[in-house]
């Protein structure tokens, strides 16, 4: 057995952070902007969350949802009205004061005092409260119900520690925003988008969840529940990677969303609000990466299959680009997972393996490459991304199919790769989820200095409240681990809390997390 020369020079096990980061450059997904906890994203990771938009996009309005775009400046009293959730955000808010510049006789530019806003604007965290401004105009009667409404935009939220996709200063993410008339079809709507968002992670991102409900003091601000998909990174820490939020009549009383009923009376509206963000990206990079760069599943990649021919700068060039273009053809003709199959032929000048380093770390599905040798035999040379290394030789694990075969196994191959992935996550995942803690001693030992990459543990929950749960929050905080949430097909309780000692009432995830 030989030894593998990764295309990293940091490994997981090593350093998890600074991998991460090296990952994100090595794949040229993005950059520092030089504006702090604000990205560049570049054509390869804007590729992937176009897939993302996509995808998502179209489950969303396959339950009836239309698409909008509300205004990127709130005005403050929008959020004073609802004084919970102007609370739980005051401290990231990015607030504009003025309207103009002018010089300051030094060469700088400095705001105009006399351009002062008479109301200060905030830039979006969430459009909770200006939407809901919009649908205090757009209900007036049940016939308007359900109203369901969802932008895609940018938010801003002043991060004190950032980093690259999880945790930015400014984000892209798509919101969901719905108005209904009782609290069960509110509800119905919550779950709907929480079973939206599974489905996506799990089927498009090839990203294994659990979804179930966050406990009181993890809930959005405002919120009467808020439910969540969390995600297992490899280095054992759970990402909350989309969440759902029923909002009673709470923004509803503030925006005054009223309607007037069947038996003409007025009515608050129950109202709900869900999204995920480019956080996302960062899941699949912490969850699919490996030692040579970034692994990108199938349905999410911008090019499933790329082929590098080997030129040479010599007359039979233009042959092997027309055997090349004819491989190209063929599998453009295919579709995959539903969608044709997208396939590019990389034609730069520069060294066939250079070029297919570069696809490797970027995370490209499959990789053919085709030199005159091939050509004159009729096959193509192919390296399935989630199958690198022999492990015998240390070398890269090509096949060697004829063109014909390639062109018509390669969709069957694709598929494969996305369940395979999947499945990799997904017990890997299993493989590092503990249940057998019954006291806070063995959770402290557990998740102990020397446990580098623990995972999570299930433990027995009685629904602390009040100083109850402040408590709670109090031991936790000293073992820098949070509640992730209470799974929605958890065992039922059979034992008591571990925080509190009283008999428990379900089950519930304790991490530490991103």
């Amino acid at each position: 057995m030989s030894a593998i020369r990764h295309a990293l020079s940091i490994k997981r096990e090593d350093d998890f952070a600074q991998w991460y980061q090296a990952v994100i450059a090595a794949a040229d997904m993005a950059e520092e902007s030089g504006v702090r906890g604000c990205m560049v994203i570049k054509p390869w990771g804007f590729g992937i969350w176009e897939r993302m938009q996509r995808l998502l996009d179209d489950r969303i309005k396959a339950a009836g949802i239309q698409n909008a775009y509300f205004p990127l400046f709130i005005p403050l009293a929008n959020f004073e009205r609802e004084a919970e959730h102007v609370d739980g955000f005051a401290k990231e808010m990015a607030v504009v004061t003025h309207h103009r510049l002018i010089a300051d006789g030094n060469g700088k530019l400095i705001p105009d005092p006399e351009a002062k806003l008479e109301e200060p604007l905030v830039v979006r965290p969430t459009s909770e409260t200006i939407i809901g401004d919009a649908m205090s105009r757009w209900v007036q009667s049940w016939r308007d119900l359900p109203l369901k409404i969802n932008q895609w935009a940018n938010v801003v939220r002043w991060e004190m520690r950032t980093r690259m996709f999880l945790r930015t200063s400014e984000f892209l993410w798509q919101e969901g925003h719905t108005a209904h008339a009782t609290q069960d079809e509110a509800r119905a709507e919550t779950l709907r988008a929480l079973e939206m968002y599974r489905a996506f992670a799990e089927e498009d991102a090839a990203l294994p969840v659990i979804a179930g409900e966050k406990p009181e003091n993890e809930r959005f601000p405002g919120a009467r529940e808020t439910w969540s998909i969390e995600a297992m990174m490899q280095d054992g820490k759970a990402l909350q990677a989309g969440t759902s939020h029923y909002l009673g009549t709470n923004f509803a009383q503030a925006a005054n969303i009223r309607y007037q009923d069947r038996e003409g009376q007025q009515a608050l509206c129950h109202t709900v609000s869900w999204g995920m963000s480019t956080r996302m990206v960062g899941g699949l990079i912490m969850t699919h990466g490996d030692d040579d760069g970034m692994r990108v599943p199938p349905a999410l990649a911008p090019q499933q299959v790329v082929i590098l021919p080997m030129l040479r700068e010599k007359p039979e060039d233009g042959a092997l680009l027309a055997y090349c273009e004819e491989v190209r053809a063929g599998l453009a003709g295919q579709s995959v997972l539903g969608e044709p199959l997208r396939v590019l032929l990389d034609t730069r000048p520069g060294k066939a393996a250079s070029k297919r380093w570069d696809w490797v770390r970027k995370g490209a599905p499959i990789v053919i490459e085709v030199g005159s040798r091939d050509m004159e035999n009729g096959v193509v040379s192919l390296l399935r991304r989630d199958e690198l290394w022999d492990a015998e030789t240390g070398k890269p694990r090509f096949q060697n199919p004829s063109r014909d075969v390639a062109v018509q196994t390669l969709s069957s191959i694709l598929a494969d790769m996305q369940t395979a992935m999947f499945t990799q996550a997904q017990e890997r995942r299993d493989a590092n989820i503990t249940q057998d803690i019954t006291d806070l001693g063995a959770l402290a030992e557990f998740f102990g200095e020397d446990q580098r990459y623990p995972g999570w543990v299930e433990v027995q929950w009685s629904r602390p409240t009040g100083e109850g749960l402040k408590a709670v929050e109090e031991q936790l905080k000293a073992l820098r681990l949070t509640l992730r949430n209470v799974p929605v097909h958890a065992l039922p309780a059979d034992g008591t809390c571990i925080f509190t000692g009283q008999p428990a009432i379900e089950r519930i995830y304790v991490a530490r997390a991103y």
